[in-house]
C-alpha cells in the first residue's frame, strides 16, 4: 500500500512530482479547520504543513503518522509536545527561504530609512514637501544591530556588510560557530538597542522569546532607530511597539510579522505614518516555495527509506537519546 501523505494546503508542482515519481500518494482535505484535518489524517503517514495549526486533537486522530514536514523554518504551529508524545517526528524546511526572508528585511530597512509610507502619503498633496522636508537616510555605514544569527540573520548580515557597507553587531548566545569577521559579536543584549540605527529581530517564537521585546528595550533604542521584525509577531509586545511608535521614542518600524495574523483592520499600526506592515511574505517567493516544497518531500522520502532527515526540530534533537530516535525504527544514530 502506497504511503500517503496528508496536504492540507498546496504545495509547489515539484514537490508533488518529487513524492510522486517515488510513488507516494498525496491526500487533501476539503477545508483547513481542525475538524477537517482531524478527519482526513487518520489514515495517512506523513504530513506537510504549511499555516494550519497541528493542535493535539488532529495528533490524537492521526492513527499512522510518522512524521510532520513544515513548510518553513518556524514550527510554532505544531503542538511539540503532543507530537513527541506520539513519537512522531517533526522537521522543517530550514534554510529554504532565508534568502527571501534577509532580502524583505533588507526591503524594510530602506522603506523605512527613506519615510517611503509618508513620503508616498504627502507627496501627491505637496509635493515639495515630501521631496525636500521628509527626513530620509542611507543605509551605508550605519549600524545594523541583530538579535538572532541562524540561517536569516547570517544572510541579513551578509547583504547589509557586504552590500551596504554597515556595520553589523549580533547577539545570539546560542550561536556556537565561528562568524565572518564583518559581524561583530556581543553578549550585551543592551548594547544592541543602545547603539544601533536598525534593530533587526531573527529569533524563533518560544517560551523565551515571547514578548522580549517591550518598554524596555524601546527605551534604549536611539528615537532616530528602526525596528524591523521578519520572525514571529508573538515576540514584541506590540502595544509596547505601538506606543513607542506613537510617542516618536523611536523613528519606525518594518513589521512583516504581527501579533495577531490576520490583521485586525482596528490595529492602531495601520493609522501610523512611521510604520509598513505585510501579511507575513517575506518567505513567499516562487522560488523559497520551490526549495521548502522540495525539502519537505525529501525529508519524508529520506524518513521511510532509511535515511536520518535534515531539520529535527531541536526539542527533538535534544530531549530524545539517540536510542529513542533509533526506535523509530527508519534509521541508526550512533
Amino acid at each position: 500500500m502506497p504511503i500517503r501523505v496528508l496536504i492540507p494546503q498546496p504545495i509547489l508542482k515539484e514537490g508533488y512530482e518529487y513524492l510522486h515519481a517515488r510513488g507516494y500518494d498525496t491526500i487533501h482535505t476539503n477545508g483547513v479547520s481542525e475538524e477537517e484535518i482531524a478527519s482526513a489524517i487518520t489514515d495517512c503517514d506523513a504530513m506537510i504543513v504549511r499555516t494550519v495549526k497541528i493542535t493535539p486533537r488532529i495528533l490524537d486522530a492521526a492513527q499512522r503518522l510518522k512524521i510532520v514536514a513544515r513548510h518553513g523554518a518556524g514550527y510554532d504551529g505544531v503542538d511539540v509536545e503532543s507530537a513527541m508524545k506520539k513519537q512522531i517526528l517533526v522537521v522543517t524546511a530550514g534554510g529554504t527561504n532565508s534568502l527571501s526572508v534577509a532580502e524583505i528585511a533588507i526591503f524594510y530597512m530602506l522603506y523605512c530609512s527613506r519615510n517611503f509610507k509618508l513620503v508616498q502619503k504627502t507627496y501627491i498633496e505637496n509635493y515639495q514637501i515630501a521631496k525636500m522636508q521628509i527626513p530620509k537616510w542611507e543605509l551605508h555605514g550605519k549600524r545594523l544591530g541583530l538579535i538572532g544569527l541562524g540561517n536569516i540573520g547570517m544572510t541579513v548580515a551578509r547583504i547589509a556588510a557586504l552590500g551596504f557597507q554597515m556595520e553589523v553587531l549580533a547577539y545570539d548566545p546560542y550561536q556556537k560557530k565561528a562568524v565572518p569577521d564583518y559581524i561583530q559579536l556581543t553578549d550585551n543584549r543592551e548594547n544592541v538597542f543602545t547603539t544601533s540605527d536598525i534593530v533587526s529581530i531573527h529569533v524563533p517564537a518560544n517560551a523565551e522569546t515571547n514578548k522580549s521585546i517591550s518598554d524596555r528595550e524601546f527605551d534604549w533604542m536611539k528615537p532616530t532607530a528602526i525596528l524591523i521584525n521578519t520572525s514571529r509577531g508573538s515576540v514584541i509586545d506590540e502595544n509596547a511597539l505601538i506606543r513607542a511608535l506613537e510617542n516618536r521614542s523611536i523613528a519606525g518600524a518594518g513589521l512583516d510579522v504581527l501579533d495577531e495574523e490576520p490583521i485586525d483592520p482596528e490595529n492602531p499600526l495601520l493609522r501610523l505614518d512611521n510604520v509598513v506592515t505585510a501579511p507575513h511574505i517575506g518567505g513567499i517567493t516562487k522560488e523559497a516555495s520551490v526549495r521548502s516544497s522540495l525539502a519537505c518531500a525529501k525529508a519524508i522520502d529520506d524518513f521511510f527509506n532509511g535515511r536520518e532527515p535534515e531539520n529535527i526540530i531541536p526539542e527533538m534533537r535534544d530531549v530524545w537519546s539517540n536510542d529513542q530516535l533509533n526506535q523509530l525504527g527508519l534509521w541508526k544514530r550512533s
